[in-house]
C-alpha cells in the first residue's frame, strides 16, 4: 500500500513501495534543524567577525542579513520551481551547496568574501526550507503524515532556539569560524543518506529568467517590510518604508507567477491556516525576545541562567513534538493543532501577570508549558496544510507556509519592541508579553473556527486511519 494514486505522481515523488521511508523523514528533520540553526547561530559571533575581519559592526551584520534575505526572497519562486524538478537531485545539490558555502564562509579572508558566501548559502537554504516538509510528506503513507511532519516541524524551531547557545559555546572555545563549520558534518550525513536512500526521479532544470524577476520583486518587497519593522522601534518614522513593499509585491501577485500561488491557496482554503502559522510564530518570537532581554538586562540574571531558563521552551517542545504527530494520526490534525496552540497561548498568558516579579523557576515552567503546546501544534498544523495541497503543488504550498512562519519570526520581536517602547519599565515588559499572548490566542481562534475545504477536512483522513496503521 503506497497511499498515493497514480495520478498523484510528479517529478520528485517518493514511491513508498510498501514501506514508509522514515530514514528520509529523519533527513528532512536534520536539514530543517541545520537550516534554522543558521538563522540565529551567527548573531552571537558578529562582534568577533567584525574584529577578525577588521570591519564595522554594520558590515558584519551582513553575515546574518546575507543569509536571511535570500531565504525570504526566494521561498515562493523556489517553491514553484521545485514542483517541476526531481526532488533527489534538488536535495543533493542544495545540501552540497549549503555545506560548500559554510566552508567558504569559514575560510573568508575579508568581508566581501564572507557576504558573497552567505548570499549563496541563503539561496541554497531557501531550497532546503521548501524541500523538507515536501520530503516528509511524500515519504510515508497519508495515515502516518502527522508523525512524519512533526519531525521537521519540531527540529526546525529547535535549531532556531538553540542557535545562540550553540554559537556561544563554539565562539568561546573555537572562535567565530567554527560557527560556520559546525553545520558541515550534518550536511554530509544528510547527503550520504539521501544519495543511498532516495529513489532516482526527475532531473534538474535551470530556473528560467522569470524566477530571477520573481526573486527581485518578492525580495525587494519583503526586504522593505522587514527593514521597516526592524528599524521602527528606534524611530517610528521608518514605518513609512513599509509602503515601498506594496508596488513590487503587488506586481508579483498580479503577474503570471503570483496568480497561480494565490490560486492554489484559495482553492485549498489555506489562507486562514497560513495566518495561524504566522500569528503563532510571531507570538513565540515576541515572547522569546522579551523574556531573554528582561531577565538579563532588567533583572540582572546571568547569561548562563538566562540561557538555561529560556531552554525550558525547546525542552518542552522537543518532548511534545513526537506526541503531537502521533495524536494527529489518531485523533485528527486540526484538533491536536488547536490544543497545542491553546497550550502555548496559556503559557504566554500566564507570563503576563508576573509584571516585575520574575524568578527563573517561575518563568521556566511557564515557558515549558508554552513549549509543550508548540510541540503539539507544529507537526499537525504542517500536516493540515501540506495534506490539503494539490499533489502537483506541494512545493508551492510548502514555500508559502515557510514564508508565513519566517515573517512571523521576524514580525514578533519588532512588534514586541514597539509595544515595549510605547510603555515604560515593567509596563513595557507586560505590554510585550500581552502582545505575544494575543498573537497566540489569534492562532487558536483561526485554527478552531469551523471551516470547509481540504485544509479543514484533513483531520478526517488522519483521524479515521485504520487501526492497522496506528502502531
Amino acid at each position: 500500500m503506497t497511499g498515493h494514486s497514480p495520478g498523484s505522481r510528479q517529478p520528485g515523488h517518493i514511491p513508498v513501495g510498501g514501506e514508509d521511508r522514515w530514514l528520509l523523514v529523519a533527513v528532512a528533520g536534520l536539514l530543517s534543524f541545520v537550516a534554522m540553526l543558521d538563522m540565529n547561530i551567527v548573531n552571537v559571533a558578529l562582534a568577533d567577525i567584525a574584529d577578525g575581519l577588521h570591519v564595522s559592526a554594520a558590515t558584519a551584520q551582513w553575515a546574518v542579513l546575507g543569509y536571511q534575505l535570500p531565504v525570504v526572497a526566494l521561498l515562493l519562486p523556489v517553491g514553484r520551481w521545485l514542483d517541476g524538478v526531481g526532488m533527489r537531485s534538488a536535495l543533493l545539490v542544495a545540501a552540497a551547496g549549503f555545506a560548500l558555502c559554510s566552508a567558504l564562509a569559514a575560510a573568508a579572508p575579508w568581508a566581501a568574501w564572507l557576504i558573497a558566501a552567505r548570499l549563496a548559502q541563503g539561496a541554497f537554504g531557501a531550497v532546503l526550507f521548501v524541500l523538507m516538509p515536501v520530503l516528509a510528506l511524500r515519504s510515508v503513507r497519508p495515515q502516518l503524515r502527522g508523525r512524519a511532519m512533526s519531525v521537521p516541524a519540531t527540529l526546525g524551531p529547535l535549531g532556531a532556539v538553540t542557535g545562540p547557545a550553540v554559537g556561544g559555546l563554539l565562539l568561546d572555545h573555537l572562535g567565530w569560524r567554527a560557527v560556520f563549520l559546525v553545520k558541515i558534518p550534518f550536511c554530509l550525513l544528510a547527503l550520504i543518506v539521501a544519495w543511498r536512500a532516495m529513489p532516482r526521479g526527475g532531473g534538474l532544470r535551470l530556473p528560467d529568467r522569470r524566477l530571477g524577476a520573481d526573486a527581485v520583486l518578492v525580495g525587494s518587497g519583503v526586504a522593505a517590510l522587514l527593514l521597516a519593522l526592524t528599524l521602527a522601534p528606534g524611530s517610528p518614522g521608518w514605518l513609512v518604508l513599509a509602503l515601498a513593499a506594496v508596488p513590487p509585491l503587488g506586481w508579483w501577485l498580479r503577474g503570471s507567477s503570483g496568480r497561480p500561488v494565490v490560486g492554489v491557496l484559495r482553492a485549498a482554503r489555506l489562507f486562514r491556516a497560513h495566518t495561524a502559522v504566522l500569528a503563532l510564530a510571531a507570538g513565540f518570537a515576541a515572547m522569546h525576545y522579551v523574556v531573554a532581554l528582561h531577565l538579563q538586562r532588567d533583572d540582572g540574571v546571568s547569561a548562563t541562567t538566562t540561557g538555561l531558563t529560556v531552554l525550558a521552551f525547546p525542552l518542552g517542545m522537543g518532548l511534545a513534538g513526537p506526541l503531537g504527530g502521533r495524536l494527529a494520526d489518531r485523533c485528527g490534525a486540526r484538533l491536536v493543532a488547536v490544543v497545542g496552540a491553546a497550550l502555548t497561548a496559556a503559557g504566554l498568558l500566564l507570563l503576563v501577570p508576573l509584571g516585575g516579579e520574575w524568578s527563573p523557576v517561575g518563568v521556566a515552567w511557564r515557558l515549558a508549558l508554552a513549549g509543550l503546546g508548540m510541540g503539539l501544534n507544529g507537526g499537525p498544523t504542517q500536516a493540515l496544510v501540506m495534506g490539503a495541497a494539490p499533489p502537483d503543488r506541494t512545493a508551492t504550498v510548502g514555500s508559502s507556509v515557510q514564508l508565513a512562519r519566517s515573517l512571523g519570526f521576524t514580525l514578533g520581536p519588532a512588534l514586541a519592541t514597539a509595544a515595549w517602547g510605547l510603555a515604560a519599565g515593567a509596563d513595557g515588559v507586560t505590554a510585550g508579553l500581552t502582545l505575544a499572548a494575543i498573537a497566540a490566542c489569534l492562532a487558536v481562534a483561526l485554527l478552531a473556527l469551523p471551516g470547509r475545504g481540504p485544509a479543514f477536512e484533513q483531520e478526517m483522513s488522519t483521524g479515521d486511519a485504520p487501526a492497522a496503521h496506528r502502531s
